[in-house]
């Protein structure tokens, strides 16, 4: 009898994708035959890329995996519920990384919430290796947006398109409402 396809799905925002989320998925991948990356529209959260531009980056640092021979990973939008997500793609595992027991917490009830609405998608966690413990989409655009080098934080991809980006709002607030008519 055939072995069924795990199919794993590291589900997140990506705004920017770091080196934490790097690190994750290359080790998700080895426990999985198959690792959706599902880049999440989630508008709620302010996103400072919108979902074509993270989709589009997500794709491009997997590319550089899949040259390091990693090449059971697929990039993937979604807007819909992720239990609903999961169930569309075969996903029998959502992957989550922790970085810090803070996270625990709110992973831990997400998890519970999902294998209520579907109990045969399991969850597992990923802790943070040593190097990435500390690294957040949330700081990285922080210290971008203040000028800082996120380099440390994601690939040289990455931080380009982030400095692109702020340089861009600098510029448009610059301009005053009369040359924007």
């Amino acid at each position: 009898m055939p072995k069924a396809e795990r199919t794993g799905l590291y589900p997140g925002t990506f705004d920017p994708i770091t080196l934490g989320h790097i690190d994750i998925i290359q080790r998700a991948a080895k426990v999985v035959d198959r690792l959706v990356i599902g880049v999440a529209k989630n508008a709620g959260k302010g996103p400072l890329f919108d979902s074509k531009q993270r989709v589009k980056m997500v794709t491009r640092e997997v590319e550089s995996l899949r040259r390091k021979g990693i090449k059971n990973i697929e990039v993937m939008p979604f807007e819909n519920l992720l239990m609903h997500f999961a169930r569309e793609i075969g996903a029998s595992v959502i992957i989550r990384g922790l970085r810090a027991a803070s996270d625990f917490e709110y992973e831990i009830q997400m998890a519970a919430m999902n294998y209520r609405m579907n109990p045969k998608i399991e969850t597992i966690f990923l802790t943070a290796t040593e190097g990435t413990q500390f690294v957040s989409s949330r700081f990285v655009k922080e210290i971008a947006r203040l000028g800082g080098n996120v380099k440390p934080f994601v690939s040289a991809r990455i931080a380009g398109e982030l400095a692109a980006s702020f340089r861009e709002k600098s510029a448009r607030r610059k301009v005053s409402p009369e040359v924007r008519d």
